[in-house]
């Protein structure tokens, strides 16, 4: 496949090299170009970093099929354990290392100061070439760099077409729980009026609820003895404040995230249009750069409303991570399990436990490492029914006891012990016993790092086919014209398109789930049934239907 590569340069020029050699074209007439050649023969496009190029070129009305995003892909082969590092170094090398992700709003992507600016994408791919083909694992990482780059691409594009978003039906429930817009820097007036309660209620005329120090004061001043103000520990409190005190935590969290201040920066020409950000974690998940994307609060959701004559398809994979234990495990008893829409209620029927919670506790409490209490017992006793799954994160968590690496199926790296990682410390020991502590910690984290990391690239391939086949299903037109994806969760995605295409849709959706499966667990097929609710708004998919996945297709994620 031919690769076109991207390179910027100073003036808003830009290089574009590929097999015919180095052309320099002024960046407004870019799209221009991309348009031309992906009608001809759609090449691979190599660019820096898709957040910073891919914008440009949908705001002018061109989409893209492919491409290779060599900031992501570089991070995936640094820490990458079946890549030689020393095949990444050379020319620049260090500026890729730290070369971090663009802002989508960002007014001034080719400004003169940019670090990235002289940076030839032609030869930092060459070196990434060169590092995949010298790997052992270099089918297993082709997969990985390709849907790592497809879901850039996805996630520029669910920013650019926005989730459609209703702002007359968002104002109108804020009223409704706040009361009418407050000036900017004070407080709405049901905020106000709970401010006062608690106030009176504690005898602290000039408490400010929001300090969680001055409220722990006041609570204790009223002889309440908390640890915190959780609304977990306020619960378990008996007296008059809590109820007022729960009520104005919840509004003043409505308020703060997702307020008036939050349509203003966030929804633009009725659509939500948050800022993605691919492999935000170090398990390849993504997180967001604004917008709380990944937190979409129900109490909003029902300002999510499709277009007239369009319906939003809402669908989620039930139980992934489990189901991903099993096809990386090669557990064929697990996968059996799995099979039809509840793998809990699998290994019920197949005797392994007595009950569903029985089975949830058990394969959770092998994923997070519970060692004690009921929790505890259940992984004792499936260790043995199901020894392949339950041995593979045991097997992951004494590794990272002992100080070392662990991969996703797919081949990406977790961060050794010593750096930062998600939810784990990352400060040397001072002492045997916190040494101690900290490799059992990291233990942890590389048990849930295997699961969660392979998960999160069986997502990325679900997105990555459903983009291509959203498209071919849409016929004619610009991206927003067709079926699209607006939002992706982990394991959730909703699509926005034409009520007469939700059923085709679905089948989409559930063609794109299978076949990511068969991508990732060829020896031993796993399930991935969807929840699907095809909805006007959001808020109304909380009752979804069962869809039964499909052979799949031939994927096309070259």
């Amino acid at each position: 496949m031919t690769r076109v590569h991207l390179s910027r340069l100073p003036g808003e020029r830009v290089l574009v090299t590929d097999a015919a050699g180095d052309v320099e074209v002024l960046l407004a007439d870019l799209p221009g170009l991309v348009g031309d050649r992906e009608a001809r023969d759609a090449p691979r496009w190599v660019w820096d970093d898709t957040a910073r190029w891919y914008p440009l070129l949908l705001a002018a009305g061109v989409r893209v099929r492919r491409c290779h995003d060599l900031r992501l892909c570089r991070a995936v082969l640094r820490r990458a354990p079946a890549v030689d590092g020393r095949l990444l170094r050379g020319a620049d090398s260090e500026t890729w290392d730290h070369l971090g992700p663009a802002v989508p709003a960002d007014p001034a992507l080719f400004s003169a100061d940019d670090t990235a600016e002289h940076l030839r994408a032609d030869v930092e791919d060459d070196r990434q070439l060169a590092a995949v083909a010298a790997s052992p694992d270099a089918v297993r990482l082709r997969l990985l760099l390709a849907a790592e780059s497809a879901g850039a691409l996805a996630a520029a594009e669910m920013t650019h077409a926005g989730v459609p978003w209703r702002v007359d039906v968002h104002e109108q429930l804020l009223e409704e729980r706040l009361g009418p817009r407050p000036p900017r820097g004070a407080r709405p007036r049901l905020l106000e009026e709970l401010t006062a309660d608690v106030r009176r209620l504690l005898h602290a005329p000039g408490l400010n609820p929001d300090s969680r120090p001055e409220l722990l004061a006041a609570l204790r001043r009223a002889e309440v003895e908390v640890p915190d103000t959780r609304a977990s520990t306020l619960r378990r409190v008996d007296h008059p404040v809590v109820e007022p005190l729960l009520r104005y935590k919840q509004l003043a969290h409505l308020f703060q995230n997702n307020g008036w201040a939050w349509i203003d920066q966030w929804v633009s020409d009725g659509r939500f249009r948050p800022s993605y950000q691919p492999a935000g974690s170090a398990t390849g998940r993504w997180s967001s750069n604004g917008g709380g994307a990944l937190s979409f609060p129900v109490q909003v959701r029902s300002a999510a409303v499709a277009d007239e004559g369009w319906v939003l398809v809402v669908a989620d994979v039930a139980q992934l991570e489990p189901r991903v234990l099993a096809g990386m495990s090669g557990d064929r008893e697990l996968a059996r399990a799995a099979r039809g829409a509840d793998l809990y209620q699998g290994m019920v029927d197949a005797g392994a436990v007595g009950s569903r919670q029985d089975a949830k506790l058990g394969l959770l409490g092998a994923m997070y490492g519970a060692t004690s209490g009921e929790s505890g017992r259940m992984v004792a006793g499936l260790t043995r029914r199901y020894p392949q799954a339950f041995g593979l994160v045991e097997d992951a968590a004494r590794a990272g006891e002992r100080g070392q690496v662990v991969r996703t199926l797919l081949g990406r790296g977790c961060p050794a012990l010593g750096g930062s990682w998600d939810e784990s410390p990352d400060g040397p020991p001072a002492d045997l016993n916190q040494q101690d502590r900290h490799r059992r910690a990291y233990g942890r984290f590389t048990r849930n790092f295997v699961v969660q990391g392979t998960g999160a690239e069986w997502a990325l391939c679900w997105i990555a086919e459903l983009r291509n086949r959203l498209w071919e299903l849409g016929g004619t037109g610009s991206l927003e014209a067709r079926p699209h994806l607006v939002f992706f969760l982990h394991d959730e995605v909703v699509v926005h398109c034409p009520a007469e295409l939700a059923e085709a849709v679905t089948r989409e959706v559930v063609g794109a789930a299978a076949t990511a499966g068969a991508l990732l667990f060829r020896h031993v097929p796993v399930d991935f049934p969807l929840n699907i609710s095809v909805v006007r708004s959001y808020a109304e998919a909380g009752k979804p239907g069962e869809a039964e996945a499909g052979p799949p297709a031939t994927p096309d994620l070259s």
